[in-house]
């Protein structure tokens, strides 16, 4: 199998995210099945059919944790330098059309939140700006068009 890249932090979260999901959420989830078994008739009992529901997608997503974070590469983005967008590196970028400038810190596929200013290595904006350096301009093939952007300044922190 193939490691996943994640920076530190990332490890972090989801190693806690997994931890809450095991030491918290399960108990909490196995107490509300015990509740609605309790109730009688388990054939037309909504609320058990639901804790089910609920234990599945916990369990799924521990599973999920755990065969990540066994994968995980952790990556200390603080020891890396240099003037290309690799790993890690965190670039202010302008869209070329807009003018709107934006940050974001490339990271792994499973810490990834654009939302955050976080953008996964895979994604194509991330390809596309692999390799270039502060003052390079690149073009972002998209489902909805074209965009070009210029690299304002690339960073390790």
């Amino acid at each position: 199998m193939e490691k996943i890249p994640l920076t530190p932090a990332g490890h972090l979260v989801l190693k806690k995210e997994r931890e809450r999901r095991a030491s918290k959420d399960r108990p909490t989830i196995i107490a509300a099945i015990a509740e609605a078994r309790a109730h009688g008739d388990l054939s037309e009992n909504a609320e058990y059919h639901a804790a089910k529901e609920q234990q599945s997608l916990n369990e799924g997503r521990i599973k999920e944790l755990e065969a990540i974070l066994a994968l995980a590469q952790i990556i200390d983005v603080s020891k890396i330098s240099g003037d290309t967008v690799k790993f890690g590196a965190t670039i202010s970028l302008v869209d070329e059309d807009s003018e709107e400038e934006n940050t974001y810190q490339i990271v792994g596929d499973p810490e990834a939140d654009a939302s955050d200013g976080k953008i996964s290595i895979s994604s194509p904006i991330s390809r596309a700006m692999i390799g270039k350096e502060a003052g390079d301009s690149f073009e972002v093939f998209a489902p909805g068009g074209s965009k070009s952007y210029e690299i304002l300044s690339v960073e390790f922190k």
